[in-house]
């Protein structure tokens, strides 16, 4: 049997019109101008995140972000954007996982939570650039101001923290390496590229957007060059101090794109340029209580500078550590000893199984014949079942919601940064608001 249409007989087959006339419909058009009211506080909720991250800022010592503006009283010069809205940027910007200035700049003009952070300030992706890596210090400084109000609140209590690293991708590819041979050849090479560039500019005092664009590339490139040059004796001094013969032998590479980043063992198995994060993270309350960034790819003689970096930030160090495998150094637990910190780590197997590998051996110290001794009873392994639950939930939160997955700025001083913003956002989400006034 044949189907009828939807609406009847069509009108073109039967040659009769439409019943009713031609369709009505609303069309578009986008010559017409218009005015549009926004209230900005009615863009998001009462209880969007990004009022909490706002409210939290307003509490914060943001001192050390303003000393560095010029524009002041009288004299002249543009205003400074707030540095309270670039923290609150950045921060809810992290707390979304959004690692990119151009990104953010867009987000600013269309995104109800930008928007309503900005309110009527315009930012541009420069300035939210150099902002979020320009304050190693003042960034380091608010991390350790948040950890102080939070102890003085009896939320960080450091009876027990968790210590652990994590190998982040850095912007270098493997193939950007060089030896120190290559390196002094672009050397040559590159100053006498730029000398040769120097000379075929006509008129040095008023430079074409061509030559002006050729000669920053050629001088940043010279400059790469020679950080690498300059970074290539600290490369060389971690080579001779590795373990294996084998590892000693080779000759030591060094970046031309970052020559602070470093091959490491990542996590697949894998080895890649990379950076080192330290993080350390109070078991009971779960708010990061240090952050350091290392170029070394090993872990184990990290732990005293991890509890440096705890005492450093709040005068105090913790009663108790919880650390993996790699962080085992006798040496290193002695010294922790000595001040006071109780170390729990997984006692190494030993290749003859017939061994006791929790029995003292002969150059073993007191400490370490103790923490053997320590890790073989039950209640010690019931301990260090928290570092995983403490430890590794931050790793993955940074990684996974922080965008702490690849790093897209190049040298220590600026991937520090960037993790500071990460572990600054997540003590914040966490933090009940009337703890952190001061």
């Amino acid at each position: 049997m044949k189907q009828q249409s939807l609406f009847g007989p069509s009108a073109k087959k039967t040659g009769t019109k439409a019943k009713g006339g031609a369709p009505r419909l609303r069309v578009v058009r986008r010559e017409q101008l218009g005015l549009e009211v926004v209230d900005v506080d009615s863009l998001i909720t009462d209880d969007h995140p990004a009022r909490l991250i706002a409210s939290a800022v307003e509490c914060l010592d943001l001192g050390r972000f303003y000393e560095p503006i010029r524009a002041r009283g009288a004299t002249p010069g543009r205003p400074a954007t707030d540095p309270k809205l670039l923290v609150s940027l950045w921060l809810y910007a992290t707390v979304d996982g959004v690692g990119s200035a151009r990104e953010l700049e867009r987000l600013t003009c269309e995104h109800a939570a930008y928007r309503w952070l900005c309110a009527d300030v315009t930012v541009n992706y420069h300035l939210l650039a150099k902002f979020r890596v320009g304050h190693e210090a003042a960034l380091d400084d608010l991390l350790s101001d948040v950890i102080s109000r939070l102890m003085e609140a009896g939320l960080v209590t450091l009876r027990r923290v968790a210590h652990d690293g994590m190998r982040v991708r850095a912007a270098a590819g493997s193939k950007s390496f060089r030896r120190r041979a290559r390196l002094k050849q672009l050397d040559s090479e590159v100053r006498e590229q730029m000398s040769e560039l120097k000379k075929s500019i006509h008129d040095p005092g008023h430079l074409t957007r061509r030559e002006a664009a050729r000669l920053r590339a050629a001088s940043e490139r010279e400059s790469r060059v020679k950080q690498a040059l300059t970074a290539m004796g600290a490369a060389e001094e971690t080579k001779a101090r590795q373990t294996k013969q084998t590892a000693r032998d080779k000759e030591p590479r060094v970046s031309t794109t970052d020559p602070e980043a470093r091959v490491m063992k990542m996590g697949d198995g894998g080895f890649r340029p990379a950076y080192n994060l330290q993080l350390s993270t109070d078991v009971d309350s779960r708010f990061i209580v240090g952050v350091a960034v290392s170029t070394v790819g090993s872990d184990a003689g990290l732990l005293e500078p991890a509890i440096d970096d705890i005492e450093r930030r709040v005068g105090d160090v913790p009663d108790e550590v919880l650390v993996d495998g790699g962080f085992v150094n006798t040496k290193a637990f002695d010294a922790v000893a000595e001040r006071g910190v109780v170390v729990y780590a997984p006692v190494p197997k030993p290749r003859d199984e017939a061994i006791d590998p929790h029995e003292r051996k002969h150059d073993d110290s007191d400490t370490v014949a103790e923490w053997r001794e320590r890790m073989r009873t039950d209640e010690a392994k019931e301990i260090y079942r928290e570092r995983a639950a403490t430890a590794e939930t931050t790793n993955a939160d940074l990684r996974c919601k922080r965008g702490i997955q690849q790093f897209v700025v190049r040298g220590t001083s600026k991937v520090l940064s960037v993790t500071l913003w990460a572990a600054l956002a997540y003590n914040l989400l966490r933090a009940p608001l009337q703890a952190l006034v001061a």
